[in-house]
């Protein structure tokens, strides 16, 4: 391909020594004002540190039923409202078979708060399935404190993404905050919504993240925090309890 010709104005024309000095010169200029950039102080948004959960663990936890999980209360019941829309009661999903109860909203986008909350009970669900001494032997429930948006369908919807169809993994929902509150308090499960000048809410709010492990007598054996939920340890404590229902006698401190 033929070149371009550049024609300076006569008495313009740059010699090649004088060329060769501006090329330098203005690759110098452009370094500067790039190492300038580079030191001028940008406002960055800090990293985040994924929960353990996200990760594999980090020591090995003693073998399944090696030790005991004392009871820490008696779980709550509740009005609640099934994926399918049926109004029931939290007790008609607890105490056929051990429990792991997780409080979240679907709309939450701390990854550290319910996808984790989620992440983790999915990979308690496969971990157990994919064994045949525990397979079926667990419930999975993930219940909704945003009733305003997490209808029925919305956590049809939202379960689908995460369960198999044959999955004992339940969620639920509320009909709102009359009957969702006093269940919340039960738990201890603290929850802040945020509400605009007008008193109209905004659709966020602030939480903590609390996921509950609920033994066939629906007592309460272990809490979860952000630090401390991971699918291993989750899988731990169901397998001894699995173990300690099939033991002849047992006995748990209260």
């Amino acid at each position: 391909m033929a070149g371009h010709r550049h024609n300076h104005p006569q008495g313009l024309a740059l010699r090649p020594h004088t060329e060769s000095v501006l090329r330098h010169g203005l690759f110098l200029l452009v370094w500067a004002w790039s190492a300038l950039a580079l030191c001028t102080p940008h406002n960055h948004k800090p990293a985040v540190v994924l929960a353990p959960g996200y990760a594999p663990l980090a020591f090995s936890p003693p073998a399944p039923g090696s030790y005991v999980l004392p009871s820490m209360g008696d779980a709550a019941d509740g009005n609640v409202i099934d994926s399918r829309g049926n109004t029931t009661r939290l007790f008609e999903f607890l105490g056929e078979k051990p429990t792991i109860l997780s409080f979240i909203f679907t709309t939450c986008d701390d990854v550290n708060g319910c996808p984790l909350a989620t992440y983790v009970m999915r990979g308690v669900h496969d971990a157990l399935q994919s064994d045949p001494k525990t397979a079926n032997k667990v419930r999975l429930v993930s219940f909704s404190f945003d009733p305003l948006f997490d209808t029925p369908e919305v956590i049809a919807a939202y379960g689908a993404q995460f369960r198999d169809a044959d999955a004992d993994w339940q969620f639920l929902t509320t009909e709102g905050p009359e009957s969702l509150d006093p269940i919340l308090r039960a738990y201890d499960q603290w929850v802040i919504r945020d509400y605009d000048k007008n008193g109209e809410y905004r659709g966020t709010m602030s939480h903590i993240l609390r996921v509950f492990l609920i033994d066939k007598e629906r007592r309460i054996r272990n809490i979860y925090s952000t630090s401390f939920l991971h699918a291993d340890t989750v899988v731990n404590d169901v397998r001894s309890l699995i173990i300690e229902n099939n033991a002849p006698t047992a006995v748990v401190g209260r």
